[in-house]
């Protein structure tokens, strides 16, 4: 695959996310109704122009400083924007010159919309895998967010590499994507249209996996996903029994997590204090953790919070001194446990 096909198709080929024929791009029917109130403060152009397929607006944002990874015309810096407020800051970079185009062009716009003394967004031009092109500082953001881009990449471990060199020590890698339920053949692979509708480029799922840890990237976290329908009889039939899903996940910068959820006797209790989540705090699809409950967590969960921005809004039971195994239901099981329950009565010990 070519990437300069896919700098047209979404330079010159596509003129609104009405143009996409498949099910990828969110619509303000799909955010929470806070995200729907601060997209209505983003210039009509700006959101005409959205290709997303996710939500990848994390919590917890004020006076952040974000990096937006294929920021298109910018309808998620200008969320983001608001977000981080005045003394924050957000870069969006894309490869396509036409779509920042459209998001320098409103910038000041915007910083009047907002109320703003001053612009707290730049726009920079630049391949994803060449992030250390940019004049970017090492370990300088505390979020990095990408909205159905990094499957356009044709080398996702360089990306995935250059966002873990950008990030602050506990800073998170939050982004939506495109994933296939299996390895697709490559000439569904090479095929310009797949390619550009963020099909052709979609990883298997099983394989984004490693790739993210080898990154640097221990723990993935799934925050959401949902499936995509193909409305095009064509692309459909190409396809075969393929499918596809958006799904959102977290990665985290942190040093000494484990492969496996392991069990320390360890718990949160959630204080509140997040506007976006006044009643619970939502870390991934298995982590819904109540205000003023108290919490049982793994090693790795009780690091998330306890080394990352979340911090100031927990406080934490417990500490690293006592190992009690695998966490319960999460992880493999002890091998032995089923030699454990077999029955056999008559093994000896020696």
């Amino acid at each position: 695959m070519n990437i300069e096909v896919v700098k047209d198709y979404y330079g010159t080929v596509l003129k609104g996310s009405e143009d996409l024929p498949t099910s990828a791009c969110c619509d303000v029917d799909d955010m929470p109704r806070y995200l729907a109130r601060l997209i209505a403060n983003v210039h009509d152009e700006v959101v005409r122009r959205y290709y997303g397929c996710g939500l990848c607006i994390p919590t917890a944002l004020e006076n952040c400083n974000v990096l937006d990874l294929g920021s298109g015309a910018g309808r998620d810096v200008y969320i983001l924007s608001q977000l981080v407020g005045e003394k924050g800051f957000v870069t969006g970079v894309d490869m396509t010159a036409e779509q920042l185009a459209a998001a320098e062009v409103h910038k000041d716009w915007h910083t009047k919309k907002f109320g703003y003394a001053q612009s707290n967004v730049r726009f920079l031009e630049a391949y994803l895998e060449k992030l250390d092109a940019l004049d970017l500082d090492t370990g300088a953001f505390d979020v990095i967010v990408s909205n159905c881009v990094i499957n356009l990449c044709l080398d996702k471990l360089a990306v995935l590499r250059g966002a873990y060199n950008l990030l602050k020590q506990g800073g998170e890698l939050y982004f939506a994507d495109v994933y296939c339920d299996r390895r697709l053949p490559e000439e569904l692979r090479g095929d310009p249209l797949l390619y550009g509708e963020c099909l052709g480029g979609a990883l298997y799922w099983n394989d984004f996996l490693p790739i993210a840890k080898e990154a640097g990237f221990l723990d993935p976290r799934l925050v959401s996903s949902r499936p995509l329908e193909i409305k095009n009889p064509d692309m459909r039939e190409k396809l075969g029994c393929a499918r596809f899903f958006s799904a959102t996940y977290r990665l985290f910068k942190l040093d000494h997590l484990e492969p496996a959820c392991e069990d320390y006797g360890q718990a949160v209790v959630y204080r509140g204090g997040i506007a976006e989540q006044a009643d619970a705090f939502v870390l991934d699809g298995h982590h819904i953790i109540e205000r003023g409950g108290v919490f049982p967590v793994c090693g790795n969960v009780w690091r998330m919070l306890a080394n990352t921005r979340f911090s100031p809004f927990f406080d934490f039971v417990g500490d690293f001194s006592t190992h009690y195994g695998i966490f319960p239901g999460c992880g493999t099981p002890s091998p032995f446990e089923e030699a454990a329950h077999a029955g056999n009565e008559s093994a000896s010990c020696c």
